[in-house]
């Protein structure tokens, strides 16, 4: 239950964090809350030789409305922006949150513990990027932009192309993720977080984040259902948002689209559930949170 021996570095500012990880490449870490490192490093699962802890930089840590005009390359006004080294805790509490991206304020309780909350942040949970963890699937639902940078510059990734695989980014080994912009609520807009675990804090069995927009006649405008929990990454069920596009939210078409989600992802097995529960909560959260989302949109929920 000790870490085998590094290097140890707490830079004050982005531009000394980035110099460190160019000079040490893929022998380096970022330690943002820590949360999922320390474990792993304590089992020995994970062996960095040197460790960038980016506690100290506080201008990593914000929560604030988007009034940028796009004039850096990211979306235009509208919406929240939440820097990197945000506590979770603070997100969840966060009633700029809880206006422009209430998604987030019904998911965040799902993780873990508040203990767990209070240190972990939101940008290190994105980039740790567990297959069954709450905030990529999120993202993925709102159709988050991430701004990253590294000593040669910025540029902002969508979550779909942020989101690799199994604990993987589209993060080089000498960039640094400093940001997340979330668009701001839309008309006829709902959305809904589901998810099944054994005990509350415990990793989910299978979960999902869903956003739907309709038009003026209460036909399904968009879709986006981002599923945790149920694979090597979260993932989107485009198969399942397709079913929906053009339709209403009748209970028919509903079933039809869980049954179609349930159908288009791959759950694993493992010796919590196998694939075929994680299948069967797959469809059942998915009715669900459909039903809640549309609801939502409509203004009857």
């Amino acid at each position: 239950m000790k870490p085998a021996s590094f290097e140890y570095h707490a830079p004050d500012s982005v531009e000394e964090a980035l110099g460190l990880l160019t000079e040490h490449g893929w022998d380096a870490k970022a330690l943002a809350g820590g949360q999922s490192l320390i474990p792993a490093m304590n089992f020995r699962l994970a062996r960095p030789a040197v460790l960038v802890d980016l506690n100290l930089i506080d201008e990593l840590a914000f929560i604030r409305r988007n009034e940028n005009g796009g004039g850096d390359g990211g979306p235009g006004p509208g919406g929240v922006r939440i820097g990197a080294m945000t506590r979770q805790r603070a997100v969840e509490k966060s009633e700029l949150v809880a206006e422009l991206a209430p998604l987030l304020t019904e998911m965040m309780p799902h993780i873990a513990h508040p203990q767990i909350r209070n240190r972990g942040t939101f940008g290190g949970s994105a980039v740790h990027a567990d297959p069954a963890s709450e905030i990529p699937a999120a993202l993925l639902a709102l159709d988050a932009s991430c701004r990253v940078r590294g000593v040669e510059g910025e540029r902002w990734v969508r979550a779909e192309e942020f989101f690799l695989g199994l604990f993987g980014t589209s993060l080089e080994p000498d960039e640094l993720l400093i940001e997340i912009a979330l668009p701001g609520p839309r008309e006829l807009t709902g959305c809904a977080f589901r998810e099944i675990s054994r005990r509350q804090g415990d990793y989910a069995l299978a979960g999902l984040a869903i956003r739907l927009t309709l038009d003026v006649k209460g036909r399904i405008q968009e879709a986006r259902l981002a599923y945790l929990g149920v694979g090597g990454a979260p993932a989107l069920a485009a198969s399942a948002a397709a079913v929906l596009i053009g339709e209403k939210p009748t209970a028919t078409v509903v079933e039809d689209a869980a049954r179609t989600a349930a159908g288009e992802l791959e759950p694993m097995e493992d010796m919590h559930a196998s694939a075929a529960y994680r299948s069967r909560l797959v469809e059942i959260l998915t009715r669900e949170a459909l039903a809640t989302a549309a609801e939502r949109a409509s203004g009857s929920g």
